[in-house]
């Protein structure tokens, strides 16, 4: 067959690369809606629900048990089930109606009125209802700091860089999970060079990323993953009791928790029970609630190309960010892992979240080039800061980044790697040459930095942990080896452990260490006129890109 060379040329492009199904509800592999959702209902006999979408509590399995038990409000279900899924909808899009009027109706429906009420809201409108419901006045955005040397004086040095470029939280993780203490020491000492109060995780085996939090060298957690069938919860030696009680293991030591979930993970794993992705992930959101979480990383994250793959599935992602936003919990509403060949396409993903602002979002902007990424890769990574400030920008939207100059970007880099070399050497830890603090200097990536020795790595970092050293024997080491700034920015992160604010929904602290809430700075966006408006300084700053002609100057 002679073929058509537009057609041809089409076939070559990136987009095509995707992998893309058709709707194939018995298999999970629907978006929005699956004929084998279930119908919304509920019944409440002596305070207690009897009835839950369609089930008895007699056949309710434990995620439908949990959810009924403590994630619906009885005392105000038949109320807001009343209200149709179309007028919720409505109040969610009108500007006279406040994000307080919707939480208290949003409180007391069922999972599937939850999905009922996405449906019937478009892209746009969707993203009307996250600039109102998010939680926090102001968006913010995370950070992947990793390698694949799991190098912790390039993990130190670009943290710097990404604190520096304004990341409010910063996480990590190891190729080799015996870097764990290495890397989260390195990303506290880091994240403080760069701007005093990021928050920091490690992300690690729960056991040791508790114990890490415990010791002080991180300061919050969220791969605590909910699952939407119970089958996947068992299969993931998990039930919602136990999340939780981990939750609850976290908050009571002062570490900040969010829940991890996202479309696609039930369909991967085989268990779906023919049900649609945003049905599922509506569960995964109301079993966070009801475990007492302040917030959740969800959008698919890891699964997205699962989501991605099929019709609406994108518009599904917002609509599961929402659904977070709704329920008044935290929303990093993920793109923190790239699902495209397309640089069009993760561009337009991203933007659902971009322009309306979200908590986080990203949970997890790779500030490291993509093969560093010990995530699988970012939506968006270093090579994109450019990129992402101009659309900032374009469009006068707090993305939660700033313009840098390449001096700054050197200087933290600088700081950040003598930082660690000299708590290293205080610590009796593996040795920091000079020649590895200047290469992650002026280092793009791990391809730019020189070999550590690994065995001798691990085994300083086992010998670390065996020694009790915490968050107090950095401060320690910093203070006497000449950082005393940098010391008192760890030691005033860890006092906000004992103060606990930052365990308030939303909460991330300023340079300052005044944290910035749902609670103290909630989101108060009523329509035009009204909200975060991105002026004054903010403007100035975000106006303020390298590669510009700068009238001052002529």
């Amino acid at each position: 067959m002679k073929r058509s060379k537009r057609i041809e040329a089409l076939d070559r492009r990136a987009v095509n690369k995707d992998g893309f199904i058709d709707e194939w509800p018995e298999m999970g592999f629907v978006a929005m809606h699956s004929p084998y959702d279930p119908e919304p209902s509920i019944k409440i006999e002596d305070g207690v629900i009897t009835e839950l979408d369609g089930k008895k509590r007699d056949d309710f399995d434990f995620l439908d048990q949990f959810i009924a038990d403590y994630a619906i409000r009885t005392d105000r279900a038949e109320a807001s089930m009343a209200v149709s899924s179309l007028e919720i909808a409505r109040m969610i899009v009108d500007i006279h109606v406040s994000r307080k009027e919707i939480l208290e109706i949003v409180s007391g429906i069922t999972p599937a009125k939850m999905a009922e009420v996405i449906n019937c809201l478009n892209v746009v409108e969707m993203m009307m209802g996250m600039q109102k419901m998010r939680a926090r006045k102001v968006p913010g955005n995370q950070a992947h700091i990793t390698n694949l040397k799991d190098d912790p004086v390039q993990i130190a040095a670009d943290a710097a860089e990404g604190a520096l470029r304004g990341f409010s939280e910063e996480e990590t993780t190891m190729g080799v999970a015996r870097y764990a203490p290495f890397s989260a020491m390195a990303l506290l000492i880091g994240s403080q060079v760069g701007r005093p109060g990021v928050l920091t995780q490690c992300s690690a085996e729960e056991a040791t990323e508790l114990e890490l939090g415990i010791r002080g060298l991180t300061t919050y957690a969220e791969t605590l993953s909910v699952y939407g069938t119970e089958k996947v919860f068992i299969d993931g030696d998990d039930t919602p009791y136990s999340k939780a009680f981990l939750n609850s293991a976290y908050a009571s030591r002062g570490l900040k928790v969010r829940f991890t979930s996202g479309a696609g993970s039930e369909v991967l794993m085989g268990s779906s029970e023919m049900k649609s992705m945003l049905y599922l992930e509506c569960r995964c959101l109301y079993v966070t609630k009801g475990a007492g979480s302040q917030g959740i990383q969800n959008g698919s994250v890891s699964c997205v190309g699962v989501a991605a793959g099929v019709p609406a599935g994108i518009r599904e992602i917002i609509g599961e960010n929402l659904v977070a936003a709704l329920l008044g919990l935290e929303c990093a509403s993920s793109n923190d892992q790239s699902f495209s060949n397309s640089d069009m396409r993760r561009t337009a993903r991203t933007m659902l979240q971009f322009m309306p602002g979200t908590d986080f979002i990203f949970s997890g902007y790779a500030a490291e080039p993509n093969y560093d990424n010990m995530f699988a890769g970012s939506n968006f990574d270093a090579e994109d800061f450019d990129d992402y400030n101009v659309m900032q920008r374009d469009m006068q939207v707090d993305g939660g980044l700033r313009p840098v100059t390449e001096e700054d970007v050197i200087r933290v880099r600088r700081t950040a790697g003598k930082a660690v070399q000299a708590v290293f050497k205080y610590l009796g830890l593996t040795e920091v040459t000079d020649e590895q603090v200047e290469a992650v200097t002026y280092a793009h990536g791990s391809k730019d930095t020189l070999k550590r020795d690994a065995a001798a790595d691990l085994m300083s970092a086992d010998d670390m942990m065996k020694r009790g050293i915490t968050g107090v024997d950095v401060v320690k080491a910093l203070a006497e080896s000449g950082y005393t700034e940098l010391a008192e920015n760890i030691l005033n992160m860890l006092k906000q452990r004992v103060i606990g604010d930052y365990m308030h929904t939303a909460a991330i602290l300023d340079e300052h260490f005044q944290v910035m809430s749902g609670v103290n700075t909630p989101n108060d966006y009523m329509g035009p006129g009204t909200g975060y408006r991105v002026s004054g300084k903010r403007w100035e700053e975000i106006k303020a890109i390298p590669h510009r002609i700068n009238v001052n100057e002529f």
